[in-house]
């Protein structure tokens, strides 16, 4: 039943990555066609152009980043546990959990992803969009992706609102080639919308997860606040990095991950 599920899963993961991809490679196309198209005369049109690329490259270098950076899995320990006697010599801190399924003792707000397969640190559910967990080492390059689809929803609507306001002198009159034109405009304007309006209610989730501190596996669970309150930009510093905040809208640098030892441990 469970490798079903990933079968299932897994199939649904690929789909959702071509849908991605598949906005990736045609915006540009499409918004090339009808706002350059409009702008060919100025120099708005080659900035344009430009800055809505930029934005794709960036979305591009997110979604890369989220899809293939650990997200925080937990190591196996060199041996399983003991359950005959878990206690016998354990020399560990209370707030550390027993994994069952991994057979170990897992950090603190470590959670096991049924998909992966395995525990993940400060786990917030397994994306299908990337086919990877969010957890404490990718959450940055997540949010990312999601704030820059969003901001490149919103700037391709603008754009074609543009272009229907303003007249095309230099298009072609051909009937074909204007109606053509529209239905881009309407395909573009729907998708940005709809995907907009998705990705912008995740980043919300995402944005009252990390500043209230409690992800979306400790709030299904109602677990509670695992620490005391902390500053709002103390708890965006532990997702986005210790740099200054204007490098946290580039997908470079991670959070600071964790260099403790996750093992000191005696079990026999």
């Amino acid at each position: 039943m469970a490798m079903l599920e990933g079968q299932i899963y897994s199939v649904y993961s690929l789909f959702c990555r071509y849908i991605i991809h598949l906005q990736y490679s045609h915006r540009p196309f499409i918004s090339y066609n009808i706002f350059l198209s409009v702008m060919n005369s100025s120099l708005w049109g080659a900035v344009h152009v430009l800055l809505f690329n930029t934005l794709v490259f960036l979305t591009c270098m997110a979604h890369a980043r989220a899809v293939f950076s650990d997200p925080g899995i937990v190591p196996l320990p060199p041996s399983r546990l003991d359950f005959s006697d878990m206690n016998a010599g354990a020399d560990k801190n209370d707030e550390w959990t027993i994994c069952g399924k991994c057979e170990m003792y897992r950090p603190p707000r470590a959670h096991h992803c049924r998909i992966c397969q395995r525990c993940i640190r400060r786990m917030d559910h397994h994306c299908p969009w990337i086919n990877n967990c969010v957890g404490e080492w990718n959450q940055k390059y997540f949010l990312q992706f999601l704030i820059y689809v969003g901001l490149m929803s919103v700037y391709a609507c603008g754009l074609i609102a543009f272009t229907w306001i303003r007249e095309c002198r230099d298009c072609s009159r051909d009937m074909v080639v204007k109606q053509g034109r529209v239905l881009h405009s309407v395909c573009l304007s729907m998708e940005s919308i709809l995907f907009g309006l998705f990705v912008m209610a995740i980043m919300c989730d995402q944005m009252q997860a990390i500043l209230s501190d409690e992800t979306a596996v400790e709030q299904v669970k109602k677990s509670g606040p695992y620490r005391a309150r902390r500053p709002k930009m103390a708890l965006l510093r532990e997702v986005c990095g210790r740099s200054h905040p204007l490098l946290w809208v580039f997908p470079c640098t991670s959070a600071p991950k964790t260099t403790e030892p996750l093992y000191n441990l005696s079990v026999s």
